[in-house]
C-alpha cells in the first residue's frame, strides 16, 4: 500500500495505479485475523480517498470504481479471515483431542523394571491433525518382563483405535499366558474381531526372564538391533518370515519364538519402520546399525534422545512417517 501510494503520488493519475490499494486488505485477509483485515481496509479506503482526492478523480467514475474495489477486496479479505481463523481453533481442537489420546493410549512406560532400565520416544510425523498408531507397552509379569512394539497400517483414528485394540489386548494377555506364543495369539483372535479388510500391525514381542536370554516374538515387524556390551552389533532377526498381526485367519502358521542372548551390559532397540525408513534430502535411509554408537550415554533416556537427534539431523525436516522407539537395557551388576 505504501509503495502504491508512493508510485501515484508521484506518476499521477494517468498509470491508473488507485485500485492497486486493495492489495493491502487482500493479503491481510490471508494472513492476518479479521481485525487486522478490518484495520488495513480502513486505511486502505482512506487512502483511495485522499489519492483519489489528490489525482482529481474524487466524484468521478474512476475513483468511485478504484473506491468500491478497495471495499470490496476488504470484505472479501474479512470473510477469509473470519473462516480460516475458524479452521484453525477447530484444528487446534483436533490435535489437542489426539494428542491427549496418544498420551493415554501410550502411557508411560516404567523406567526400571527388575534388572531392566527402559526407555521410550515418540515422534509424531508432521501431519496436520494426523496421529499414528505406532504403539508400545512393558509389562511386568509373574514369568518376566514382556513388551510389545509395534506398527498399525494406515494412520488416523482408524490407527489410533487398532492400536488401543492391541494394547488392550496385550496388557491381559501379558500377565495371563504362559508364553509368547499365547500372547500373540490372543492378539489374533483380538484382531480378528475387530479388523476389516486387509489390515494388519506388525510387531515384535520380547519377554527377559531369570536367564541371560531374550526371547522374541516377530509378527513381520522389522529386527530389533542389539548392541552387546564387548561392542557387538548386529539385527535381531527371526529365523523365518511371518505375516503380521490380523491376517493370521489366512491360515498360514505364526511365527516362532527364539531366544537371543541379553546379559548384563547388553541393551536392546526396538523401533518402528518410521526410523529406518526416515530419508535424507539426498534419498538415503537413516543407517541405524551405524549410528548404534549413539546409545553409548549411561543414561537410556540421554541415549535415545541423542538417536532421535541424529535421525532429525538426518532428515532435515519433519519425517513423514511418526517414529517410535524402546530402548531396553541390561543393568550391570
Amino acid at each position: 500500500m505504501a509503495v502504491v501510494t508512493a508510485v501515484d503520488l508521484t506518476t499521477g493519475p494517468g498509470v491508473g495505479l488507485l485500485p492497486l490499494v486493495s492489495l493491502g486488505p487482500a493479503f491481510a485477509g490471508l494472513t492476518g485475523g479479521w481485525r487486522r483485515t478490518v484495520a488495513i481496509g480502513v486505511i486502505a479506503v482512506a487512502l483511495c480517498l485522499m489519492l483519489s482526492a489528490y489525482d482529481g478523480l474524487f466524484g468521478t467514475r474512476r475513483g468511485f470504481t478504484a473506491l468500491l474495489s478497495v471495499a470490496g477486496v476488504t470484505a472479501a479479505g474479512l470473510a477469509a479471515a473470519v473462516r480460516r481463523q475458524r479452521r484453525e481453533a477447530e484444528l487446534a481442537s483436533v490435535r489437542s483431542i489426539a494428542e491427549v489420546a496418544q498420551r493415554v493410549l501410550l502411557r508411560p512406560v516404567p523406567r526400571g523394571a527388575g534388572r531392566l532400565r527402559v526407555a521410550v520416544s515418540y515422534t509424531s510425523a508432521v501431519a496436520e491433525a494426523h496421529i499414528g498408531g505406532d504403539l508400545y507397552e512393558v509389562v511386568t509379569s509373574p514369568r518376566g518382563v514382556r513388551l510389545i512394539v509395534g506398527d498399525v497400517q494406515g494412520k488416523g483414528l482408524d490407527a489410533v483405535e487398532t492400536a488401543a485394540v492391541v494394547l488392550g489386548a496385550f496388557r491381559e494377555a501379558a500377565y495371563d499366558e504362559p508364553d509368547l506364543t499365547a500372547v500373540g495369539e490372543r492378539l489374533e483372535r483380538a484382531l480378528e474381531r475387530h479388523l476389516t479388510q486387509e489390515k494388519f500391525v506388525t510387531a515384535v514381542l520380547a519377554q527377559v526372564g531369570d536367564g541371560f536370554t531374550v526371547t522374541l516374538l516377530n509378527f513381520g515387524h522389522p529386527a530389533p538391533l542389539s548392541v552387546r556390551a564387548n561392542g557387538e552389533i548386529r539385527y535381531l532377526a527371526p529365523p523365518g518370515r511371518a505375516l503380521p498381526l490380523g491376517l493370521g485367519v489366512h491360515g498360514t502358521p505364526g511365527p516362532k519364538p527364539y531366544e537371543m542372548p541379553f546379559a548384563p551390559g547388553d541393551q536392546i532397540l526396538f523401533y518402528t519402520d518410521g526410523v529406518t525408513e526416515a530419508r535424507a534430502p539426498s534419498g538415503g535411509f537413516y543407517p541405524l546399525e551405524e549410528r548404534a554408537g549413539t546409545l553409548e550415554d549411561p543414561d537410556p533416556e540421554a541415549a535415545l534422545a541423542a538417536v532421535r537427534q541424529d535421525l532429525m539431523e538426518h532428515v532435515e525436516g519433519p519425517l513423514q512417517d511418526d517414529a517410535a522407539m524402546l530402548l531396553l537395557r541390561y543393568r550391570h551388576g
